[in-house]
């Protein structure tokens, strides 16, 4: 059986272990590596290292399957509201249900599920249940924000990112719940559509993040926040480049009758971001957001988009055979070496332009979810998820 356990994902993995709480969950690495005992829990944290830690039990760490086993029972125990269903941004807080949020639940009980975790089915079910009550809006083909604790008032606001996550978590969802498989991969395939082959697409690439209840983009939303974790302003080039790898999960899960449009969009995505994002203020490296004539917004460099530019190079690579993405995953990694932290085990989640460590929206190493995969894509098979990839590989399929 061949090993995918590099020696950086294996420290990246010592790493993360240190998130672990005694009270439940895991909670936020400060820039040392040291657990923050006073930030407050996070569940999309703890769902996030749920899911790294079942990646790692099917990776083969021994350790690694008590931890995932931590995090299947906080979200199923003190991080689930009792009283309502669904799960707060944080469980210490009588707190809004986000979709961004049960997107990750989700994604957290379908990678234990995959691998073996005891409770991960449970889970699994539980989640998909309330994103499908609380969260699809089948007749828009797209998933509402938010909701208050009792779930009685339904934000106006809409938005791509948390839908972006839901499409990973579905397909991941799909790949470990054969019987619903067909059904949720046509629900990714409609927000692929609506979101990819619609939106972006019609905008030559520029995809908005931000609509109204009536999905009407709001092309000013948060321009007095650019820097916002969640809902910056503009375009946000990591998430050009998310979009276009989970375009070809997505094709790859549909197999034959995948609509052509996911391979062509999936270029014009990744194209769009590199040509406009990477050393767009003279400095080498993403910068986080453009405005809608593309210059740059943000000028900070985070980690996840460089994470989330590697990932996307790999697939691309293995779809198309096109060398320039190889050439391109070989740029990343070696920009890659101004985030790595090898002392501490996780890459810094900002820089600055000239490369120095930033704070200004990334404090600290929060979680390990998108370096961990950016570790792996390049040397999985691409399918529906990354757990499916990281089987598929070990089993010895292309």
């Amino acid at each position: 059986m061949p090993s995918l356990l590099t020696g950086e994902l294996d420290r990246l993995l010592t790493f993360a272990a240190r998130a672990r709480r005694d009270d439940g969950g895991f909670g936020s690495l400060a820039a040392d590596g040291t657990l923050d005992p006073a930030h407050p829990r996070e569940t999309y944290v703890t769902a996030r290292m749920t899911h790294v830690f079942a990646l790692a039990v099917l990776l083969g760490r021994p350790e690694a399957a008590a931890l995932a086993e931590h995090g299947v029972a906080a979200l199923t125990g003190p991080f689930r509201d009792a009283a309502h269903g669904g799960w707060p941004a944080s469980p210490d807080a009588d707190d809004t249900k986000a979709a961004y949020v049960h997107a990750f639940v989700v994604l957290a009980g379908a990678s234990a599920t995959a691998a073996g975790v005891p409770g991960g089915d449970d889970l699994l079910a539980d989640a998909l249940d309330v994103w499908d009550r609380r969260f699809w809006d089948d007749d828009a083909g797209m998933a509402v924000e938010e909701w208050d604790a009792a779930w009685t008032t339904c934000s106006g606001y809409r938005g791509v990112n948390a839908n972006m996550h839901g499409v990973e978590a579905v397909l991941a969802a799909a790949d470990a719940a054969a019987p619903r498989a067909g059904e949720l991969r046509a629900r990714a395939l409609r927000v692929l559509e609506r979101v990819v082959h619609g939106e972006a697409r019609s905008r030559e690439w520029r995809l908005p993040e931000h609509y109204d209840a009536d999905w009407r983009p709001d092309l000013e939303f948060n321009a007095d926040r650019p820097s916002d974790p969640f809902r910056p302003y503009g375009v946000t080039v990591g998430h050009q480049l998310e979009w276009s790898r989970l375009a070809l999960h997505a094709r790859a899960a549909l197999g034959d009758g995948t609509p052509g449009w996911l391979l062509d969009d999936a270029v014009g995505l990744y194209d769009a971001a590199v040509s406009r994002g990477w050393h767009a203020d003279g400095h080498d490296g993403f910068v986080y957001t453009l405005d809608w004539s593309d210059r740059p917004v943000v000028a900070a460099r985070m980690h996840w988009v460089l994470a989330e530019a590697i990932g996307a190079a790999a697939v691309l690579g293995r779809v198309t055979g096109d060398d320039r993405y190889a050439d391109d995953l070989r740029r990343w990694d070696e920009h890659a070496a101004l985030f790595r932290d090898d002392a501490v085990g996780n890459w810094h989640h900002e820089l600055t332009p000239t490369g120095q460590v930033g704070t200004t929206t990334w404090p600290g190493k929060p979680d390990a979810y998108h370096v961990a995969q950016a570790l792996l894509l390049p040397r999985l098979p691409v399918r529906g998820s990354v757990a499916a990839g990281v089987r598929a590989a070990l089993a010895g399929e292309d």
